[in-house]
């Protein structure tokens, strides 16, 4: 099954770089920099979130509505335009579903630190790519037919103990920071061995 990280060197996942680059102001290679964190991390969230019986049914019906069945994949090229309020204002909604508690404002502004991109910047990529991550994960979901459990660790792309506590530190709003080179380390293709980085995508 294909990470979320595999996403984005998708042509569908190239069409979000650019168009999230535009309407960010931002360059390419720091707007995939921001996706590549902020999508496993929110990832981590929805699965954290699936633990409890109404997160699991509630994720389960999202991901079986026609809404997010994946045909965004086919189509983003052509919602992606002058005006991306439409696409802005449903990832916010998606978002704010996914990340409460301050882990939101957390997530950008942990991100903003690591990539040197504006927390309002970092706001706006992560919101365009919501539906597109939606689509993503109801298409395999209809693929898989297995568990959420799976179908979001496979999705996440991340493996072992370290991974998860990395994740967690970009969701953690009353984290000191001291995880944080070893996070950008991991997404941003350092020299961890093994890196989830961006190798590849432009």
């Amino acid at each position: 099954m294909a990470s979320i990280l595999d996403l984005l060197k998708t042509e569908a996942g190239q069409n979000l770089i650019n168009g999230a680059s535009k309407e960010a102001g931002v360059s390419k290679e720091k707007t995939g920099s921001v996706l590549s964190m902020a999508l496993p991390a929110i990832l981590g969230a929805m699965k954290s979130n699936a633990n409890t019986k109404e997160g699991e049914e509630n994720l389960n019906k999202a991901l079986e509505s026609e809404e997010h069945d994946g045909s965004i994949l086919n189509n983003l090229s052509g919602m992606l335009g002058g005006d991306n309020s439409g696409l802005l204002s449903k990832g916010a909604g998606i978002l704010g579903n996914v990340l409460s508690g301050g882990k939101e404002s957390a997530l950008t502004a942990n991100i903003s630190k690591m990539t040197g991109v504006d927390a309002s910047s970092v706001g706006k990529i992560i919101k365009m790519a919501m539906p597109l991550v939606m689509g993503f994960l109801g298409k395999q979901k209809q693929n898989s037919g297995g568990g959420l459990t799976s179908l979001l660790g496979s999705a996440m792309g991340t493996s072992g103990d370290k991974d998860a506590s990395m994740l967690e530190t970009l969701l953690d709003a009353d984290g000191d920071g001291s995880m944080l080179d070893d996070v950008a380390g991991k997404f941003l293709g350092g020299n961890k061995k093994g890196g989830g980085g961006l190798g590849g995508l432009f």
